[in-house]
C-alpha cells in the first residue's frame, strides 16, 4: 500500500503543477505576454492585443497596470462572469489578483504593462 500511496500522491502533484504550469499567462499566451523583469519582489509583464486577439485562461496576482496605449478588453473569470473594460493611454490601475480569459473586444492594439506583486 506504501506504493499506491506514492503512485496517488505523485498523480495528484503531477495534475496539480500541471494545472499552476497552464494558468502561467507566459505560457498560455506567449505572443501577447513578454517578460521583462523577473526579481524576488515583482515579475514585470509587456501586455501587447491587437483587435480580435484571444488569451486563454490564466491567472495573475495583486498588480498595477499602466497602460501604454489604450483599448477595450473582455475579461472573463473562472465563474464565467464577463467585463468589457476600458483602458485609455497613460491610466494607471491596481487589479487584486484574478484568474480570467481576455479578448480585445476594440479596434486598437491594446499595449500595457503589468507589474505582478510577490508575495
Amino acid at each position: 500500500t506504501n506504493k499506491f500511496c506514492m503512485v496517488v500522491l505523485f498523480s495528484t502533484f503531477f495534475l496539480a503543477a500541471k494545472s499552476i504550469f497552464a494558468q502561467d499567462p507566459l505560457k498560455v499566451a506567449p505572443n501577447a505576454f513578454k517578460e521583462k523583469l523577473n526579481n524576488a519582489h515583482v515579475n514585470v509583464l509587456e501586455f501587447m492585443s491587437k483587435p480580435g486577439d484571444k488569451e486563454a485562461m490564466h491567472s495573475h496576482p495583486d498588480m498595477l497596470i499602466y497602460v501604454i496605449h489604450g483599448g477595450k478588453l473582455k475579461s472573463t473569470t473562472a465563474d464565467g462572469k464577463s467585463q468589457v473594460i476600458e483602458y485609455k493611454t497613460g491610466d494607471v490601475a491596481w487589479r487584486p489578483a484574478v484568474t480570467h480569459s481576455t479578448e480585445n473586444v476594440g479596434t486598437t492594439e491594446l499595449k500595457s504593462l503589468l507589474v505582478e506583486i510577490k508575495k
